[in-house]
């Protein structure tokens, strides 16, 4: 409240003053502090001392100097600011106050009091129990419309608020019904009619039909042509709907992805009349047919209630509270912490192990550079591109990284230890060859560009020190995600990123490597439009694995995809949790869990 600001403001403005030490100040030099006038700061300095924050000893005569008292330590007035902050939902304005009064311990203390704010709760009012979960989140949350969303805790909530036609169960290996209860195809597979669910309702009442399924495929392609999997949704030349519950998708060719597609939260089901209301945007007012909608979100918090009239039963949690925190106010689980609490991507000490259920998830994100072939520059040539690998001491980058989730990678795919043993063991055999190597490519120290995102820069610096030890100069380009695969990548000589791979690691690939061929070679270009081709016209899964792995292959062997680490992600839950269930992510699905 502003009173305490006030109070604030005078004690910062009295740093060696100690508190219960007397201090002799006129009424006009305090109001001059507070920038107020003579009665108004009598009436502060008397609200104050009703507080017992401060006592004031008036003497008479505007000009005689009275005796100021101060109580209560600044660091603990700003904890009681920070608080009041949280309990009006305005987090970010509690986290902003903390970081600018630059006092650690303040903001260390309030971290441990905002840890024990998370988890399950019950609230009683009269005679109705409301069940409550509070979800912290390391990410920002910039958009939750499925046509524009780009960051995995935005992808988590646009789970909770949208359902596509089918859905993908969490190995990745069979398609299961969701909207649409029954789906056929022609027999040149390019012709797919799916059966809808009847009595699907969205958020705001209006029960969906195939006509809101239609508006949504072709506002993906209108909105994002570029976006992701943007090469599965352009290939549909025609949409019909017979009637309210049929829907025929005409493609221009086959593609055995497409049904995968589908199953992705990009091809979410919108409303048609509540987008068109919205101006073709929903943003961060997004409507949908998911188990819980958005019933509110300002300031880092996002309340999500449970949508009684959900097609799959309601959910037992009646609201989710997700409290988006800045990754670098995220801090380990500890011992102060509350139980009924659901972490992602923790590491938890021997201790609490013990008092934790943990699950290391089957999906991973694998970082990992690629070369812009198309530019000018010392690695259009072989022996350069060679050099680069010799010269990425990947022990030192694990080593940076520590951490129980972090390990070596040579591909997308999992590979046994002796796998990565052998790899190991290749780059120390050929590291006395580097000298050589940078010689025979004819380096003479020319600045290489690394162009990578915001998030990626502690990545990105790590490499820089690895590779000026060997004599190769890096100089870091930062751009947005959003504009990632904007042309501005293209004046980059490397590129590092990352790919998460869940159960949709077949699309994420193809999308990658699509975007990989932007800046590849000539013959590289040909080489995956070659692959990609054979990969949408096999129907075998197995096939299409061995595909991707024999590019994978190709391109590690001319050393134009370089690999990094990859990191499994964890979740850790309390073993109260029931009906617990996790994507491939580790992200927990809200409907499911109750309490005991």
């Amino acid at each position: 409240m502003k009173i305490r600001k006030h109070y604030l403001t005078l004690r910062r403005s009295f740093p060696h003053v100690q508190e219960e030490t007397p201090m002799e100040i006129t009424i006009e030099e305090l109001a001059a502090y507070l920038e107020c006038t003579h009665r108004n700061m009598v009436l502060v300095l008397k609200r104050m001392q009703q507080e017992s924050w401060l006592t004031w000893l008036p003497k008479k005569g505007r000009s005689n100097r009275s005796t100021l008292i101060f109580h209560v330590r600044k660091e603990d007035m700003l904890m009681e600011e920070a608080k009041e902050l949280v309990a009006k939902q305005d987090l970010h304005s509690a986290l902003d106050l903390l970081q600018a009064s630059e006092h650690s311990a303040s903001l260390r203390e309030f971290q441990d009091w905002l840890s024990g704010q998370f988890g399950f709760r019950s609230e009683l009012q009269g005679q109705h129990r409301t069940d409550v979960l509070r979800f912290p989140l390391t990410q920002a949350i910039h958009d939750l419309d499925p046509a524009a969303i780009h960051y995995s805790g935005e992808s988590h909530l646009v789970n909770q608020l949208f359902d596509s036609l089918v859905r993908m169960d969490a190995k990745g290996d069979e398609i299961l019904p969701h909207l649409a209860h029954a789906w056929e195809v022609d027999d040149t597979r390019t012709l797919w009619t799916f059966y809808l669910r009847k009595g699907v309702s969205f958020h705001h009442g209006r029960e969906m039909t195939a006509s809101d399924v239609k508006y949504s495929l072709e506002r993906l392609q209108r909105l994002a042509p570029r976006g992701l999997y943007s090469w599965a949704y352009a290939n549909i030349v025609e949409i019909e709907t017979p009637n309210e519950t049929t829907l025929r998708i005409q493609l221009a060719e086959r593609n055995e992805l497409f049904l995968g597609f589908l199953s992705t939260n990009r091809a979410s089901i919108v409303p048609a009349d509540i987008v068109e209301k919205s101006g073709g945007l929903m943003h961060k007012s997004p409507v949908g047919t998911g188990p819980f909608r958005l019933t509110g979100q300002d300031q880092g918090i996002w309340i999500l209630e449970a949508f009684p009239a959900y097609f799959q039963g309601r959910g037992f949690l009646d609201r989710v509270e997700v409290w988006t925190l800045p990754e670098k106010e995220h801090t380990e689980l500890s011992d102060t912490r509350q139980p009924f609490q659901v972490m992602h991507n923790v590491r938890i000490s021997d201790m609490d192990a013990e008092r934790w259920q943990q699950v290391r998830q089957s999906g991973m994100t694998t970082k990992f550079l690629t070369v812009n072939e198309l530019k000018e520059g010392p690695l259009r040539n072989p022996l350069m591109r060679e050099a680069l690998h010799v010269a990425l001491n990947r022990c030192i980058l694990l080593e940076q990284l520590s951490g129980d989730v972090i390990e070596a990678a040579n591909s997308f795919f999992p590979q046994s230890q002796q796998d990565r043993d052998d790899q190991q063991q290749a780059g120390l055999l050929e590291a006395g060859k580097l000298e050589a190597m940078l010689y025979a490519a004819g380096y003479q120290g020319e600045t290489i560009k690394l162009a990578t995102i915001p998030q990626y820069e502690k990545d990105a610096l790590i490499l820089q020190k690895i590779y000026a030890e060997a004599g190769i100069h890096l100089d870091i380009m930062l751009i947005p995600a959003e504009e990632f695969k904007g042309e501005q990548r293209m004046t980059a000589d490397l590129l590092l990123f990352a790919i998460m791979l869940d159960e949709h690691r077949e699309l994420r690939l193809y999308d990658m490597y699509k975007s990989m061929r932007q800046h590849a070679a000539s013959e590289i270009q040909l080489l995956i439009d070659d692959s990609l081709r054979k990969l949408r016209f096999e129907t075998d899964a197995q096939h299409r694995k061995a595909l991707l792995e024999q590019l994978e292959s190709q391109l590690k062997q001319r050393h134009s995809l370089l690999f990094l680490y990859r990191k499994h992600l964890k979740t850790a839950f309390h073993p109260s949790i029931r009906g617990i269930s996790l994507d491939s992510l580790g992200w927990v699905r809200f409907r499911d869990i109750w309490f005991t």
